[in-house]
């Protein structure tokens, strides 16, 4: 039997500490591999902003970086011979009031002038007369018949159906008007109307007053939501809203838009998914459809599709800003974006013909698709999967080549939910759905009028108006094309 060697079992005690080191030494690199990659994605996060990410600019810090501007070479403010932008003068038939300035006496001499100056220069001054509330009062006589001696009936006459609010038709869409388009709260809507009137109204009557409008504007946004639905080209797109809460917080929503040349619909639900979408432009669209890259899109045909390139231009700097390989496809990506937005331009102006126009983007659309095939297969894992995304809906970045008078942005879409996106920011949100009801209608009255050029506070007045004595409410689609109704107010 061998003689037992002490150093053996030395040896052997020794290899399995440094064994359990190496497992040791395994684990914690491990472990630095995978915190190494959460500061790069959390140190990513830090330097993402508007300008290379679909983050909004009211995310961005104070100090965050724009992209710099060529400069022009001139002062700020108005340049030498640009368009004066001044108040023209009332005709006289609108003029309420005249004060003649004449003068008596000559400044040279002092000697007594007589006549009148037949031409005179005129300046007017605008003022607001004093405000108040025109109060009408119902008096509601009851009369006993006195026709025969057995009847005594007692007889009443009640008040009009439309004058059973408290409230009149102008200074009910006056509140809602407050709310709508100059995104007051509801407190702030009654001390509005009590130091500008003297009219006291209640936070609840704000509410009912709106609830009000919700149903008298629902025409109007149906037909206005039939017409985005047959139009031949649309902008879509939605953003985070607030709808009641749910264990203390606020509950989860999105406001969606889809917005035409003259008219705009607003519907908010609690999903951000393609059937709110489907739903919302409707199952038989077959219009251009500008949106930017969110998967709740992908339903419609991709032949029909145009992605904003606002958006995809914050990609490509977000190749840039990442550094690397994907850096430098980055860059001249960005190249070839600005060359053709300069043609674009042009095209918009009429300094270069379409044709021309078309033909010189063949070789851009060649050059930036193989640059993102480029990135995909050579760039950083971020900047390749967001080449892979972006080449999934390749075909839809050209349409607007394809097809005239297409945007190859989606700002007007944008522009128009802006609104929107202020207010939620003050208003939080809305407490349930019927707030979301009134806050939908609203915003496409009051986003569809501006486009149009039309009076606010008359379109609500003459549709409330109409609501409370049962008429035909007034339309949004644009004049020309509105039903004309004989009994519309």
């Amino acid at each position: 039997m061998a003689e037992f060697d002490p150093k053996d079992a030395r040896i052997a005690e020794l290899e399995a500490q440094v064994a359990a080191r190496d497992a040791v030494i395994v684990e914690l690199m491990a472990k630095v591999e995978a915190l190494t990659a959460r500061v790069a994605e959390l140190e990513a996060r830090l330097r993402q902003n508007s300008s290379n990410s679909s983050k909004p600019p009211s995310s961005d810090v104070p100090g965050t970086p724009r992209p710099p501007k060529k400069p022009t070479g001139r002062r700020p403010g108005g340049q030498p011979g640009h368009k004066k932008h001044e108040r023209g003068l009332l005709p006289p038939e609108e003029v309420q009031h005249f004060v003649e300035l004449v003068p008596k006496e000559c400044r040279g001499c002092g000697s007594w002038l007589v006549g009148r100056d037949s031409e005179p220069r005129r300046h007017q001054v605008v003022e607001v007369p004093p405000l108040s509330a025109i109060v009408t009062e119902y008096r509601s006589h009851a009369l006993e018949c006195g026709a025969c001696g057995a009847c005594g009936t007692v007889t009443r006459q009640p008040v009009p159906a439309h004058a059973s609010s408290a409230f009149g038709d102008k200074l009910s869409a006056l509140a809602s008007l407050l709310v709508g388009k100059y995104r007051l709260s509801k407190r702030l809507v009654k001390d509005a109307l009590s130091d500008m009137l003297g009219v006291e109204v209640s936070v609840g009557s704000v509410s009912n007053l709106e609830g009000e409008m919700t149903d008298a504007l629902s025409p109007a946004a149906a037909e206005a939501l039939s017409y985005v639905q047959a139009a031949d080209k649309a902008h879509a797109d939605e953003t985070g809203w607030v709808e009641g809460r749910k264990e203390g917080r606020g509950h989860r929503a999105w406001l969606w838009v889809a917005a035409t040349a003259l008219v705009v619909v607003f519907q908010i639900a609690r999903s951000r998914g393609g059937k709110v979408a489907k739903a919302l432009l409707g199952e038989d669209f077959l219009g251009i459809l500008t949106t930017d890259r969110w998967a709740g899109y992908d339903w419609y045909d991709k032949g029909l599709r145009q992605l904003c390139w606002s958006h995809i231009t914050r990609d490509f700097q977000g190749f840039i800003d990442r550094g690397g390989e994907g850096c430098r496809i980055g860059e001249r990506l960005m190249r070839e974006r600005h060359r053709f937005f300069k043609w674009w331009h042009r095209v918009r102006d009429g300094t270069l013909a379409r044709e021309d126009f078309e033909q010189r983007m063949k070789k851009v659309r060649r050059t930036v698709g193989r640059l993102l095939r480029e990135a995909e297969v050579r760039a950083e894992k971020k900047t390749a999967g967001m080449a892979r995304e972006i080449l999934k809906l390749e075909e839809c970045l050209w349409t607007f080549v394809d097809v005239p008078d297409i945007e190859p942005t989606n700002n007007f879409g944008e522009q128009c939910i802006r609104h929107a996106v202020m207010c939620r920011k003050t208003s939080f949100g809305t407490q349930g759905p019927d707030g979301s009801r009134f806050v939908e209608r609203i915003f496409t009255t009051v986003t569809t009028l501006k486009l149009q050029n039309r009076g606010v506070l008359e379109f609500l007045t003459d549709t409330l108006g109409a609501h409370r004595r049962g008429l035909q409410t007034p339309s949004l689609l644009p004049l020309a094309e509105a039903p004309q109704f004989a009994d519309a107010a």
